[in-house]
């Protein structure tokens, strides 16, 4: 496995992956209606812009995972905004990828590219039930807040 930046012609898996968070239970929703959803696409549009970073985990020649975050602003907050200058988090592997240790090593090397950039932290929303909260506990993530269903983390950086 290999793990590389992601970029703009990466867009197209995001939205998979985007499409793999939102039914992390289950399907829930289709492509079409996340592409439709004005706060599902503010984890897309126009990404990478300024601030935003990301990983992708390949495995030979195909994707299987993405981490990334975008630095959204606080009229445009995604799910998980803490503050405009920490990117928020949307991570996922394909289901046929799981449990060979690709989330952790794409948190991780999202997690060295946020040091590196001196970041404060990173923020994330994680729903009640879904697994992945332990890896962003281990990750050293805590709950900053609450929204519905959801957890607020955050991992201080500095």
């Amino acid at each position: 496995m290999l793990i590389r930046d992601a970029g703009p012609n990466d867009l197209p898996f995001l939205k998979l992956i985007v499409l793999e968070a939102y039914n992390w239970d289950g399907p829930r929703f289709t492509l079409d209606q996340i592409l439709a959803d004005d706060h599902a696409r503010r984890y897309l549009d126009g990404f990478p812009g300024p601030g935003d970073l990301g990983v992708i985990a390949m495995d030979e020649a195909r994707p299987v995972g993405a981490v990334w975050g975008r630095a959204l602003p606080a009229d445009r907050a995604g799910y998980g905004f803490v503050a405009a200058e920490i990117p928020e988090l949307t991570a996922g592997v394909l289901p046929d990828a799981r449990g060979r240790g690709i989330a952790t090593a794409l948190l991780d090397a999202v997690i060295g590219v946020a040091r590196e950039r001196g970041l404060p932290a990173l923020s994330l929303s994680v729903e009640d039930g879904n697994s992945a909260r332990r890896l962003y506990e281990r990750a050293g993530f805590e709950v900053v807040g609450r929204n519905g269903g959801s957890d607020t983390m955050l991992l201080r950086l500095s």
